[in-house]
This record gives structure tokens, C-alpha cells and sequence, in this order.
């Protein structure tokens, strides 16, 4: 049996790279992490917690796949929030659209410029 420890991160494919680092940075306020080692290809990594989130511009082998209109039927990034309303006032701010949990619990799905899922969950 395989023993899994831990999640270390979670890898998404960008086109551009300034325009994925404004959604990330100047939206969710996300940091830049200096452990990206130079590698072939363009990227950033950010420090979330334990884990990290690496945006890759790579080519896309998903652009012709069309996605569902509610984020939690696709494959999604969860975050962990405090409160799901600054999430939807700041979303709403920057004409980000979104959807709430079709489940009822307090969660926020949206895309970032690349169309990938985002989900922000308030888990108490």
C-alpha cells in the first residue's frame, strides 16, 4: 500500500504569465515564492502554507475542453478562508464572475484568466 504524507502542491497552466500574476498577486494577494529553481519553461510558485500553488506557462493541452459553468463540477484549487464574503466583494470589485456551493456550505467558486477553478471555502 502506498502512503501518501501530504499534498505539496498543485500545478496549473497559464497562458500569460503578467496577466496570471495580477489575478494571483494584485487579486487573491498571494506572494511570489523565491524556491523556484530556473527551469525551461516561465512560472511563479506561491507559498500557501504547507503547500504551494505553481502557475506554468506550458502549452495547454486542455484548450479546446469546455468547461462546466459552476467551478466545483471541474477540476478545482480549494483555499482555505476565514469568511466567504470578502472573497465575493472583492471578486465582484474586479468583475470576477463567481458562483456560491451548490451544496449550501460557505464557498466561492471561481476562474482565474486561464478559465482554471478556484474555490474558496470557509471551513471552521
Amino acid at each position: 500500500m502506498i502512503k501518501i504524507n501530504q499534498m505539496l502542491h498543485t500545478g496549473i497552466i497559464v497562458a500569460d504569465l503578467q496577466r496570471s500574476r495580477d489575478f494571483y498577486e494584485g487579486l487573491l494577494g498571494l506572494s511570489p515564492s523565491d524556491k523556484r529553481p530556473p527551469l525551461s519553461f516561465e512560472g511563479v510558485w506561491y507559498d500557501i502554507g504547507i503547500n504551494q500553488l505553481h502557475l506554468m506557462v506550458v502549452p495547454n493541452p486542455y484548450s479546446e475542453v469546455v468547461h462546466p459553468a459552476h467551478g466545483g463540477r471541474d477540476y478545482h484549487v480549494a483555499f482555505s478562508v476565514d469568511d466567504v464574503l470578502p472573497i465575493t466583494a472583492a471578486l465582484d470589485s474586479a468583475g470576477v464572475e463567481y458562483t456560491m456551493s451548490m451544496s449550501g456550505r460557505a464557498a466561492v467558486f471561481c476562474r482565474d484568466p486561464d478559465g482554471n477553478a478556484l474555490e474558496f471555502s470557509a471551513v471552521k
